[in-house]
């Protein structure tokens, strides 16, 4: 792959890009698909996702699966912060960014001379966003702050038991640091559009607890809505151990009957008593969601009597939403995302052939794109420094060769 001009809304704006590991980086990936120039500053040992999960077969020392995909669209460059000189370059990087975003704890931000405060000195109009594993002002700030953590603190755990029963567990996806990373990409995005329309620039803090716990009562706050509560935590259409892909004869099938129309029709269709939706219990939105797991149960019995594509072929005419369940095994061959090319192979002048995710939002006229690989460690290190003025001797001190 060669690298190519970026096409994305973010076309033109430069990022200096502090993060590690998922939560900070999934934010500054989804930028760079989306056109930024994301400078992703390490230290010498680089970020700890470059070596989890490289194959034993292949010459992709520090190019992990996860770190592939977390940053492509990124250059790399290796400084210690802990050195005068490497500080001196620092300055004159962050004078050249729009953006300045870091997972580092805030502490030690400040220690490396790098606060909000010291940044805007330098760069007065700079967006500066911190990803925080809790908010400043409470009694939480400053604690360490890992995915398994915030699931834990922020009721998600609690979902399983509230569903199935049995003990608290998590989601098996690294879901608090996804969804912080989304949360930071649109913050971040944000004060773009408000420097953008003022000239002023400000800090974004992202705490992963307030924005988890926020994602998880959207539907579960539910009851508590209302003060004093009207009914319950957790909204029971969701929180409903028989909302599930439904077995069928062959297989398994995604399937909502969803208006009053819908499971009229689901009714008969699936060989129920004429008056079966007519019933008080589901004959409205508001019986179904009394009689959820009945419901839903009654469902589970009927999809087992037909298979996977019969029901696609009897409810697709319908309107009633139906798809067949797609292993991970089955993500690449399936007809839709094989058409919309949603996985892209590359080769990698190092790893050797790879694919990745397309970036996924559509901007129909500024496309985002993959224009480069993953970088090695300290890759682009000459390239960035002389960009920003330092003299060959100047990078030499700086990166102390």
């Amino acid at each position: 792959m060669t690298q190519a001009k970026p096409t994305g809304p973010l076309t033109g704006v430069r990022i200096l890009d502090l993060t590690s590991v998922v939560n900070g980086a999934y934010a500054t990936q989804i930028l760079g698909d989306q056109g930024a120039d994301i400078i992703k500053l390490e230290d010498p040992g680089g970020d700890i996702m470059r070596r989890p999960g490289v194959p034993p077969d292949r010459n992709a020392e520090n190019l992990g699966p996860l770190f592939l995909t977390l940053n492509r669209n990124k250059r790399s460059i290796v400084l210690d912060l802990k050195k005068d000189r490497a500080r001196a370059a620092m300055t004159r990087l962050i004078a050249s960014c729009d953006v300045f975003v870091a997972s580092v704890r805030y502490e030690a931000l400040t220690r490396l001379g790098l606060s909000y405060e010291d940044v805007s000195a330098i760069r007065p109009d700079v967006v500066y966003a911190h990803a925080a594993g809790f908010g400043s002002e409470g009694p939480y700030a400053g604690l360490p702050a890992y995915d398994d953590l915030i699931q834990s603190a922020s009721g998600m755990a609690d979902l399983y038991p509230r569903t199935f029963g049995g003990p608290p567990a998590f989601l098996p996806t690294q879901a608090a640091d996804k969804i912080s990373g989304l949360f930071m990409a649109q913050a971040i995005s944000a004060a773009l559009f408000h420097r953008e329309r003022t000239g002023e620039g400000q800090f974004v803090e992202v705490p992963m607890l307030e924005c988890v716990t926020s994602f998880v009562l959207v539907e579960n706050l539910y009851g508590h809505v209302y003060q004093p509560p009207a009914d319950q935590y957790g909204y029971p259409r969701t929180l409903n151990p028989f909302r599930k892909p439904f077995p069928t004869k062959d297989g398994y099938i995604g399937m909502l009957p969803y208006n009053d129309r819908h499971w009229e029709l689901f009714f008969q269709v699936a060989g129920f008593d004429e008056d079966f939706a007519a019933r008080p219990e589901f004959a409205t939105m508001a019986g179904r969601n009394n009689n959820i797991r009945d419901l839903y149960s009654l469902v589970e019995k009927a999809a087992a009597t037909r298979t996977t594509q019969e029901w696609i072929d009897l409810l697709r005419p319908l309107s009633i939403p139906v798809i067949a369940l797609n292993r991970l095994d089955d993500l690449e061959s399936d007809p839709h995302l094989r058409t919309v090319g949603f996985f892209e192979q590359h080769e990698h002048p190092q790893a050797g052939a790879y694919q990745v995710p397309h970036p996924p939002v559509r901007f129909a006229a500024t496309p985002s794109s993959i224009r480069s690989h993953a970088p090695l460690l300290g890759e682009h290190t000459s390239e960035i420094l002389a960009e920003v003025g330092l003299s060959e001797d100047e990078i030499a001190q700086a990166i102390g060769s």
